[in-house]
């Protein structure tokens, strides 16, 4: 129960820090591909631990900017080198804070339902935060921490039911 709560304080925390931001964002035009309308595409790569059992993970995921550097969006994950099969998607939020420079931070909320193969599904909450360093043209790429808290945690599956773990990202916008 301390692992939800625990979870349930960091989003809300990172929601209430979005807000703030939102509204005192730039109104003006915007040089960066975090500008409404841009959309997102991501490919991502890495490994996990589950069922003490390594996997490799290959993600995909797309978003669109509803307005200057607030993005919603959807990924999707496949782990595969092991069984049972796991596939997560999952719908998030993002904003990134427009400041000088190519550097840009970021945070974000998100909710992951995750599918196994002879298991029931499993629901996480999280939170991300992290750094963007963009490049010449459309791309960036990004690099951060998130935070998972597992609903109903079950402990045959997980090892802990609050995860901290490194992101990396490189996107194409569009």
């Amino acid at each position: 129960m301390a692992d939800y709560k625990r979870g349930t304080l960091i989003f809300a925390f990172l929601v209430l820090t979005m807000l703030p931001a939102a509204a005192n964002a730039e109104s003006g035009a915007s040089t960066t591909p975090f500008t409404a309308g841009n959309a997102r595409l991501s490919l991502g790569f890495g490994g996990a631990t589950a069922f003490n059992r390594n996997y490799s993970i290959f993600a995909v995921g797309g978003g669109y900017f509803i307005a200057d550097g607030i993005e919603i969006g959807l990924d999707a994950e496949q782990w595969s080198g092991n069984s049972p099969r796991i596939e997560q998607v999952s719908p998030q939020a993002r904003m990134v804070l427009n400041t000088a420079g190519s550097i840009k931070p970021y945070v974000g909320a998100f909710y992951r339902r995750t599918f196994i193969e002879g298991y029931r599904a499993h629901d996480t909450i999280g939170g991300r935060a992290g750094l963007y360093f963009l490049t010449e043209g459309n791309a960036y790429f990004g690099a951060g921490l998130a935070e998972d808290v597992h609903l109903n945690c079950d402990r045959t599956v997980y090892s802990t039911c609050t995860e901290t773990y490194p992101e990396l990202l490189f996107a194409i916008l569009f």
